[in-house]
């Protein structure tokens, strides 16, 4: 999993990954609806929509701050194709991490930028949900008490070692698949792009700009599942990486499918509680490990 790449190769290997993480989504949206005994769209989808939108009118509502409404998917493609390198090249977690936080500042950033009200309350919306973060902040805490490091590579060799931290830390793992699932959509924490949000941020976004948006989203999704494997299970080969991937995203799209969107106050509180959980099993991790 940790290697560095041609600027070419870096190019086709970012490419493809969005790809395929359009298509885990697409897998994702196909799921739930069997699941809830709908049809549901063809697994590509979310592809098409990528390609769609690519040659759709494109266009900069009036309402909009020109140099924000364009520079904020810029900023999105570009922060997790930083964060694709830094998985690929067995960086530190932590970067990651910090990308993940930004991509919260960049979400406000696409709601204030359209003008529109929608946009505007799922900016805001970004901003509550932000207590999915604290989870994640513990769960990072943990494995650092266990592996002693927070380098991606460091935390593969320690897991070939003593083996996978799904199994010794598997309550830090539940909760950055709860980090993990807040970021999905159609889920019950997904409250930044509620229906009665129309899209969200992304609803005065079009043409160009909304095919940058899914290529985000892509990578995004590629990025987030590649590191939970990498940080609990281990080295992976490709194959067995993208097989994880799948794995991952049925478990992410039965939870989608059989839990209702929670308001923005009980999901906050929900995610609040995991916080504390997280919290007293982080203590007691560090007398157990480092009495």
């Amino acid at each position: 999993m940790t290697y560095l790449s041609s600027g070419t190769d870096m190019i086709a290997e970012l490419v493809l990954a969005t790809l395929f993480g359009l298509l885990l989504l697409g897998i994702h949206r196909k799921l739930i609806a069997r699941i809830q005994r709908r049809p549901g769209p063809p697994i590509w989808q979310e592809i098409l929509h990528m390609l769609k939108f690519s040659f759709k009118t494109t266009w900069v509502p009036i309402t909009a701050s020109p140099t924000l409404f364009v520079g904020v998917v810029l900023i999105a493609i570009g922060i997790w194709s930083a964060a694709f390198y830094v998985l690929v090249s067995g960086g530190s977690l932590l970067v990651i991490l910090g990308i993940y936080m930004l991509h919260k500042i960049v979400e406000h950033g696409f709601g204030l930028s359209s003008g529109s009200p929608y946009g505007k309350y799922g900016g805001v919306r970004s901003v509550i949900s932000a207590a999915s973060e604290i989870p994640l902040f513990v769960s990072v805490a943990v494995i650092a008490v266990f592996t002693h490091s927070l380098d991606l590579s460091s935390i593969m060799q320690y897991q070939q070692v003593s083996g996978p931290l799904l199994v010794t830390a598997f309550p830090a793992a539940c909760a950055m698949f709860l980090v993990i699932l807040s970021k999905m959509p159609f889920g019950p924490f997904s409250i930044v792009e509620a229906k009665e949000l129309v899209s969200g941020y992304k609803t005065e976004h079009f043409g160009i700009w909304r095919a940058g948006l899914e290529v985000c989203n892509g990578l995004k999704t590629y990025v987030l599942l590649a590191v939970f494997l990498t940080v609990f299970i281990g080295p992976l080969t490709l194959p067995w990486l993208l097989a994880g991937m799948i794995v991952l995203i049925v478990l992410l799209a039965f939870s989608c499918a059989i839990t209702p969107m929670m308001s923005p106050f009980d999901s906050v509180t929900i995610q609040m509680m995991v916080t504390g959980l997280m919290l007293v099993y982080a203590a007691v991790v560090l007398v157990v490990v480092h009495p």
